[in-house]
Protein backbone atom coordinates (compact mmCIF):
# COMPACT_ATOMS: atom_id res chain seq x y z
CA UNK A 1 0.00 0.00 0.00
CA UNK A 2 1.10 3.90 -0.49
CA UNK A 3 0.94 6.49 2.17
CA UNK A 4 2.00 10.01 1.60
CA UNK A 5 4.93 12.10 3.59
CA UNK A 6 2.19 14.06 5.45
CA UNK A 7 0.29 10.29 6.54
CA UNK A 8 2.99 8.95 7.86
CA UNK A 9 4.43 11.67 9.52
CA UNK A 10 0.92 12.90 11.20
CA UNK A 11 0.90 8.70 12.69
CA UNK A 12 4.72 8.42 14.10
CA UNK A 13 3.64 12.17 15.64
CA UNK A 14 1.09 10.75 16.95
CA UNK A 15 2.06 7.48 18.35
CA UNK A 16 5.36 9.29 19.65
CA UNK A 17 3.59 12.10 21.53
CA UNK A 18 0.85 9.66 23.55
CA UNK A 19 4.21 8.52 24.97
CA UNK A 20 4.99 11.61 26.28
CA UNK A 21 7.54 13.23 23.39
CA UNK A 22 7.53 16.77 23.51
CA UNK A 23 5.52 17.97 19.94
CA UNK A 24 8.77 19.40 18.61
CA UNK A 25 11.27 16.23 19.74
CA UNK A 26 8.10 14.14 18.24
CA UNK A 27 8.30 16.00 14.66
CA UNK A 28 12.06 15.41 15.01
CA UNK A 29 12.56 11.52 15.18
CA UNK A 30 9.15 11.03 12.94
CA UNK A 31 11.21 13.34 10.20
CA UNK A 32 14.16 11.47 10.63
CA UNK A 33 11.99 8.22 9.74
CA UNK A 34 10.08 9.61 7.03
CA UNK A 35 13.04 11.01 5.55
CA UNK A 36 13.78 7.38 5.55
CA UNK A 37 11.11 6.20 3.93
CA UNK A 38 11.24 9.02 1.12
CA UNK A 39 14.74 7.99 -0.20
CA UNK A 40 13.71 4.90 -0.41
CA UNK A 41 15.26 3.49 2.74
CA UNK A 42 12.44 1.22 4.79
CA UNK A 43 15.07 -0.69 6.74
CA UNK A 44 15.69 3.11 8.53
CA UNK A 45 12.29 3.96 8.12
CA UNK A 46 8.89 3.39 9.71
CA UNK A 47 9.86 -0.19 10.69
CA UNK A 48 12.15 1.14 13.81
CA UNK A 49 9.08 3.15 15.09
CA UNK A 50 7.85 0.01 17.41
CA UNK A 51 10.71 -0.38 18.93
CA UNK A 52 11.12 3.21 19.78
CA UNK A 53 8.06 3.10 21.50
CA UNK A 54 8.61 0.36 23.16
CA UNK A 55 11.84 1.77 24.43
CA UNK A 56 10.73 4.70 25.52
CA UNK A 57 7.80 2.49 27.77
CA UNK A 58 10.42 0.80 29.39
CA UNK A 59 12.25 4.03 30.41
CA UNK A 60 15.46 3.06 28.30
CA UNK A 61 14.71 6.00 25.74
CA UNK A 62 13.42 9.60 27.41
CA UNK A 63 11.27 11.55 24.51
CA UNK A 64 11.50 14.58 26.93
CA UNK A 65 15.17 15.50 26.69
CA UNK A 66 18.14 16.93 24.52
CA UNK A 67 20.80 15.49 26.80
CA UNK A 68 23.66 17.32 28.36
CA UNK A 69 26.66 19.02 26.19
CA UNK A 70 29.10 20.49 27.74
CA UNK A 71 32.38 22.36 25.74
CA UNK A 72 35.90 20.06 26.86
CA UNK A 73 37.77 22.86 24.59
CA UNK A 74 37.25 25.59 22.33
CA UNK A 75 36.03 22.78 19.44
CA UNK A 76 34.82 19.52 20.73
CA UNK A 77 31.70 19.08 22.71
CA UNK A 78 30.86 16.13 24.69
CA UNK A 79 27.57 15.43 24.91
CA UNK A 80 25.84 13.21 27.24
CA UNK A 81 22.60 11.78 25.92
CA UNK A 82 20.67 11.41 28.88
CA UNK A 83 19.13 8.28 26.88
CA UNK A 84 17.56 10.87 24.86
CA UNK A 85 15.81 10.00 21.25
CA UNK A 86 18.85 9.64 19.05
CA UNK A 87 18.03 12.67 15.87
CA UNK A 88 16.82 15.14 19.03
CA UNK A 89 19.97 15.24 20.63
CA UNK A 90 22.26 14.63 17.69
CA UNK A 91 19.85 17.62 16.34
CA UNK A 92 20.67 19.60 19.53
CA UNK A 93 24.45 19.24 19.26
CA UNK A 94 24.75 19.77 15.55
CA UNK A 95 23.19 23.41 16.02
CA UNK A 96 25.68 24.08 18.68
CA UNK A 97 28.98 22.44 16.59
CA UNK A 98 27.22 24.49 13.55
CA UNK A 99 27.63 27.40 15.56
CA UNK A 100 31.05 27.07 16.97
CA UNK A 101 32.82 25.83 13.71
CA UNK A 102 31.17 29.43 12.45
CA UNK A 103 34.22 31.14 14.26
CA UNK A 104 36.52 28.67 14.95
CA UNK A 105 36.35 26.86 11.33
CA UNK A 106 35.63 23.40 12.94
CA UNK A 107 33.91 21.58 15.73
CA UNK A 108 33.32 18.11 16.77
CA UNK A 109 30.93 16.25 19.00
CA UNK A 110 30.96 13.15 20.52
CA UNK A 111 28.01 11.70 21.78
CA UNK A 112 27.35 8.79 24.14
CA UNK A 113 24.15 7.35 26.13
CA UNK A 114 21.72 8.45 23.26
CA UNK A 115 19.53 6.18 21.36
CA UNK A 116 19.45 5.45 17.41
CA UNK A 117 19.72 8.65 15.45
CA UNK A 118 18.44 6.82 12.10
CA UNK A 119 20.56 7.93 8.65
CA UNK A 120 23.78 9.76 9.37
CA UNK A 121 22.93 11.59 5.82
CA UNK A 122 19.79 14.14 7.35
CA UNK A 123 22.90 15.71 9.35
CA UNK A 124 25.71 15.69 7.30
CA UNK A 125 22.76 17.31 4.38
CA UNK A 126 21.42 20.19 7.34
CA UNK A 127 25.51 21.35 7.84
CA UNK A 128 26.04 21.21 3.79
CA UNK A 129 22.74 23.30 3.23
CA UNK A 130 24.19 25.66 5.79
CA UNK A 131 27.57 25.95 3.62
CA UNK A 132 29.07 24.16 6.32
CA UNK A 133 31.58 20.24 5.52
CA UNK A 134 29.39 17.62 7.38
CA UNK A 135 31.05 14.47 8.67
CA UNK A 136 29.44 11.88 10.71
CA UNK A 137 30.07 8.36 12.08
CA UNK A 138 28.56 6.18 14.54
CA UNK A 139 28.89 2.66 16.49
CA UNK A 140 26.65 -0.31 16.69
CA UNK A 141 26.26 -3.54 18.27
CA UNK A 142 28.80 -6.08 16.56
CA UNK A 143 27.31 -7.34 13.39
CA UNK A 144 30.36 -7.81 11.01
CA UNK A 145 32.94 -10.00 11.22
CA UNK A 146 36.27 -9.51 10.33
CA UNK A 147 37.69 -9.84 6.83
CA UNK A 148 38.80 -13.59 6.96
CA UNK A 149 36.56 -13.90 10.32
CA UNK A 150 33.45 -15.43 11.04
CA UNK A 151 31.98 -13.85 14.21
CA UNK A 152 30.61 -11.05 14.74
CA UNK A 153 33.20 -8.48 16.09
CA UNK A 154 32.59 -5.32 14.47
CA UNK A 155 29.48 -2.65 13.83
CA UNK A 156 28.22 -1.74 10.60
CA UNK A 157 30.00 1.66 11.55
CA UNK A 158 28.58 3.62 9.14
CA UNK A 159 29.80 6.95 7.78
CA UNK A 160 28.50 10.13 6.25
CA UNK A 161 29.90 12.89 4.12
CA UNK A 162 28.33 16.00 2.79
CA UNK A 163 30.10 18.89 0.69
CA UNK A 164 28.10 22.03 -0.35
CA UNK A 165 28.46 22.96 -3.91
CA UNK A 166 26.31 25.60 -5.82
CA UNK A 167 23.98 23.27 -5.94
CA UNK A 168 22.87 20.24 -4.29
CA UNK A 169 24.95 19.03 -2.11
CA UNK A 170 27.24 15.94 -2.65
CA UNK A 171 26.20 13.39 -0.31
CA UNK A 172 27.80 9.96 0.77
CA UNK A 173 26.33 7.80 3.69
CA UNK A 174 27.25 4.19 3.84
CA UNK A 175 27.99 1.45 6.19
CA UNK A 176 30.98 0.12 6.48
CA UNK A 177 28.96 -3.46 6.54
CA UNK A 178 28.35 -4.60 3.16
CA UNK A 179 24.52 -3.83 3.95
CA UNK A 180 22.76 -2.33 7.36
CA UNK A 181 21.47 -4.94 10.05
CA UNK A 182 17.63 -3.12 9.44
CA UNK A 183 18.06 -4.22 5.89
CA UNK A 184 17.92 -7.85 7.01
CA UNK A 185 15.61 -7.07 9.44
CA UNK A 186 13.32 -5.65 6.51
CA UNK A 187 14.15 -8.79 4.32
CA UNK A 188 13.22 -11.33 7.51
CA UNK A 189 9.81 -9.16 8.46
CA UNK A 190 8.86 -9.35 4.53
CA UNK A 191 9.79 -13.36 4.26
CA UNK A 192 12.46 -12.13 1.47
CA UNK A 193 15.84 -14.21 1.00
CA UNK A 194 18.87 -11.93 1.08
CA UNK A 195 21.39 -12.20 -1.72
CA UNK A 196 24.14 -14.47 -1.44
CA UNK A 197 27.69 -13.07 -0.25
CA UNK A 198 25.84 -10.16 2.34
CA UNK A 199 25.88 -12.21 5.34
CA UNK A 200 27.16 -15.57 7.39
CA UNK A 201 24.64 -17.66 10.02
CA UNK A 202 25.38 -18.37 13.75
CA UNK A 203 28.27 -21.12 12.62
CA UNK A 204 30.25 -19.14 10.41
CA UNK A 205 28.48 -20.46 7.00
CA UNK A 206 27.43 -18.10 4.14
CA UNK A 207 23.63 -17.98 4.09
CA UNK A 208 21.06 -16.46 2.21
CA UNK A 209 18.40 -16.85 4.73
CA UNK A 210 17.57 -13.45 6.47
CA UNK A 211 16.32 -15.29 9.47
CA UNK A 212 19.74 -16.91 10.07
CA UNK A 213 21.60 -13.98 9.09
CA UNK A 214 19.99 -11.73 11.96
CA UNK A 215 21.90 -14.46 14.25
CA UNK A 216 24.70 -14.25 12.63
CA UNK A 217 27.02 -12.11 10.94
CA UNK A 218 27.25 -9.27 8.13
CA UNK A 219 30.19 -9.37 5.81
CA UNK A 220 32.44 -5.85 5.63
CA UNK A 221 32.10 -4.34 2.29
CA UNK A 222 35.31 -4.30 -0.18
CA UNK A 223 36.57 -7.28 2.13
CA UNK A 224 39.88 -6.10 3.14
CA UNK A 225 38.81 -2.33 2.55
CA UNK A 226 35.84 -2.30 4.44
CA UNK A 227 36.71 -4.10 7.48
CA UNK A 228 39.80 -1.53 7.98
CA UNK A 229 37.60 1.54 7.45
CA UNK A 230 35.10 0.03 9.46
CA UNK A 231 38.09 -0.95 11.92
CA UNK A 232 38.95 2.78 12.40
CA UNK A 233 35.70 4.19 12.69
CA UNK A 234 35.03 1.79 15.98
CA UNK A 235 38.41 2.91 17.72
CA UNK A 236 37.30 6.80 16.42
CA UNK A 237 34.25 6.90 17.29
CA UNK A 238 34.81 4.87 21.03
CA UNK A 239 37.52 7.56 21.04
CA UNK A 240 35.86 10.31 20.60
CA UNK A 241 32.41 9.66 22.19
CA UNK A 242 33.22 7.41 24.88
CA UNK A 243 31.19 4.82 24.34
CA UNK A 244 31.70 1.14 24.66
CA UNK A 245 33.20 -1.34 21.99
CA UNK A 246 30.68 -3.26 19.38
CA UNK A 247 31.12 -6.36 21.10
CA UNK A 248 29.82 -4.68 24.49
CA UNK A 249 27.11 -2.28 21.91
CA UNK A 250 23.05 -2.79 23.09
CA UNK A 251 20.27 -1.18 22.49
CA UNK A 252 19.74 -0.18 18.66
CA UNK A 253 18.02 -3.40 17.75
CA UNK A 254 16.17 -4.50 20.84
CA UNK A 255 13.96 -3.23 23.59
CA UNK A 256 15.54 -4.63 26.78
CA UNK A 257 19.07 -2.97 27.19
CA UNK A 258 19.96 0.76 27.13
CA UNK A 259 21.86 2.21 23.94
CA UNK A 260 25.06 2.52 24.64
CA UNK A 261 26.40 3.17 21.09
CA UNK A 262 28.13 6.52 20.15
CA UNK A 263 28.00 9.36 17.44
CA UNK A 264 30.01 11.64 16.12
CA UNK A 265 29.16 15.10 14.28
CA UNK A 266 31.76 17.16 12.53
CA UNK A 267 31.49 20.72 11.20
CA UNK A 268 33.62 21.73 9.01
CA UNK A 269 33.36 25.61 7.87
CA UNK A 270 35.71 26.64 4.58
CA UNK A 271 33.28 30.28 4.98
CA UNK A 272 31.15 31.93 1.57
CA UNK A 273 33.03 30.85 -1.16
CA UNK A 274 30.79 30.61 -4.44
CA UNK A 275 33.63 30.35 -6.47
CA UNK A 276 34.46 27.25 -4.53
CA UNK A 277 30.86 26.33 -4.82
CA UNK A 278 30.86 26.62 -8.26
CA UNK A 279 33.83 24.91 -8.91
CA UNK A 280 32.69 21.38 -6.91
CA UNK A 281 29.49 21.59 -9.04
CA UNK A 282 31.06 22.16 -12.56
CA UNK A 283 33.47 19.15 -10.94
CA UNK A 284 30.39 16.67 -10.19
CA UNK A 285 28.67 17.53 -13.61
CA UNK A 286 31.64 16.48 -15.32
CA UNK A 287 31.91 13.37 -13.33
CA UNK A 288 28.24 13.04 -14.44
CA UNK A 289 28.10 13.61 -18.21
CA UNK A 290 31.43 11.56 -18.50
CA UNK A 291 31.56 8.85 -20.44
CA UNK A 292 29.69 5.21 -18.85
CA UNK A 293 30.85 2.02 -19.79
CA UNK A 294 27.28 0.57 -19.98
CA UNK A 295 25.30 3.86 -22.35
CA UNK A 296 22.14 2.23 -20.78
CA UNK A 297 23.70 3.23 -17.33
CA UNK A 298 24.58 6.85 -16.92
CA UNK A 299 27.49 7.62 -14.25
CA UNK A 300 25.41 9.53 -11.43
CA UNK A 301 26.71 10.81 -8.18
CA UNK A 302 26.15 9.49 -4.87
CA UNK A 303 22.74 11.19 -3.43
CA UNK A 304 21.43 11.26 -6.99
CA UNK A 305 19.56 8.46 -6.82
CA UNK A 306 18.05 9.15 -2.82
CA UNK A 307 17.08 12.75 -4.15
CA UNK A 308 15.22 11.34 -7.44
CA UNK A 309 13.53 8.61 -5.22
CA UNK A 310 12.63 10.91 -2.39
CA UNK A 311 11.16 13.48 -5.32
CA UNK A 312 8.48 10.77 -6.97
CA UNK A 313 7.85 9.61 -3.05
CA UNK A 314 6.87 13.18 -2.30
CA UNK A 315 4.50 13.04 -5.50
CA UNK A 316 3.16 9.65 -5.37
CA UNK A 317 3.65 8.39 -1.94
CA UNK A 318 6.46 5.73 -1.05
CA UNK A 319 5.26 1.78 -0.32
CA UNK A 320 4.31 0.31 3.21
CA UNK A 321 4.07 -3.07 4.21
CA UNK A 322 0.09 -3.12 4.84
CA UNK A 323 0.59 -5.31 8.03
CA UNK A 324 3.22 -2.71 9.54
CA UNK A 325 1.08 0.24 8.38
CA UNK A 326 -1.82 -1.35 10.30
CA UNK A 327 0.45 -2.61 13.33
CA UNK A 328 1.31 1.05 13.56
CA UNK A 329 -2.18 2.16 13.54
CA UNK A 330 -3.09 -0.44 16.49
CA UNK A 331 -0.55 1.35 18.49
CA UNK A 332 -2.23 4.53 18.84
CA UNK A 333 -5.22 5.63 21.47
CA UNK A 334 -6.29 7.58 18.41
CA UNK A 335 -5.73 4.96 15.35
CA UNK A 336 -9.29 5.44 14.33
CA UNK A 337 -9.32 9.01 13.50
CA UNK A 338 -6.30 8.71 11.51
CA UNK A 339 -6.08 8.26 8.15
CA UNK A 340 -4.82 4.60 7.31
CA UNK A 341 -3.02 5.17 3.46
CA UNK A 342 -4.87 5.23 0.15
CA UNK A 343 -4.15 3.49 -2.85
CA UNK A 344 -4.16 -0.13 -0.89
Amino acid sequence: MKVTKDEARRLAITLLEERNAVSTHAALQAEVLVEAELKGHPSHGLQRLPRILTRIERGLADPRTEGVATWRSSAFLEVDGLRGLGPVVAVAALRRIAERAASSGVAVAGIRNSNHIGMLAHYVEHLASKGQIGLAMSSSEALVHPYRGARALLGTNPVAIAVPTAGRPMVVDLATGLVSMGKIHHHAANGLPIPVGWARDETGMPTIDASAAMKGSLAPFGDAKGYALGLAVELLVASIAGSAFAPNIRGTLDSEAVCNKGDVLIAIDVGSQPELLARCSAYLDLVRTSQPADHTHPVTIPGDGASARRDRALSDGFEVAPRLWDELNALSLLSKSLVKGHGQ
